[in-house]
């Protein structure tokens, strides 16, 4: 090593107060005491309650509301008595397949941290692993993103506009896209 180089170390080094760049904390620094090191607390409790977890994202800010924030929000939308009992339907079996595949969901991914802690995976027994887990959390995403289709059908425009301002979204990107999807 040149003595410039030698230099160049030293000086970092000194700057860093003597901490090798190994030491640095990892993002991850203390999930490791999580039960299912993938997955947060919340994120189990998420899923087995049949939260909407951030899947129907692409309905929800595309203008497509969904059925919990609709019956949140049924006064200020003006929800006649139909429209309540059939979002109420919606969300009911939402929630109910949700609940289901969340549990599918939480214990496949305890498969895969119990397969990586007890050292017993290899290549094939990952990609069963990973393909078990992304059927399931395709099919809890489409859960989420179809009641927000069908939810989108039973309101007019203008609950659907007010949908979109009451949950604070930016009115660009939300116009009448969907008008002939729902009723007027």
């Amino acid at each position: 090593m040149s003595n410039k180089m030698t230099v160049v170390f030293v000086m970092i080094f000194a700057m860093l107060g003597g901490k090798s760049l190994a030491s640095e904390s990892s993002p991850y620094a203390g999930e490791e005491a999580r039960e299912i090191k993938s997955l947060s607390k919340a994120e189990v409790d998420g899923l087995l309650s049949g939260k909407g977890m951030g899947y129907a994202k692409a309905a929800e800010l595309n203008g497509y509301p969904g059925p919990a924030h609709v019956l949140e929000l049924s006064e200020k939308l003006s929800l006649s008595a139909d429209q309540r009992r059939q979002t109420e339907i919606i969300f009911s079996q939402m929630e109910a397949a949700a609940k289901d595949l969340g549990a599918e969901l939480v214990k496949a991914e305890r498969a895969l941290d119990d397969a990586f802690r007890s050292k017993k995976i290899d290549e094939s027994s990952l990609s069963k692993l990973m393909q078990d887990i992304g059927t399931i959390e395709s099919r809890l995403r489409t859960v989420h993103l179809r009641a927000h289709l069908q939810q989108t059908k039973i309101l007019n425009n203008e609950q659907i506009a007010g949908y979109i301002e009451l949950r604070g979204y930016n009115r660009a990107g939300h116009g009448s896209h969907h008008k002939h999807h729902h009723r007027q």
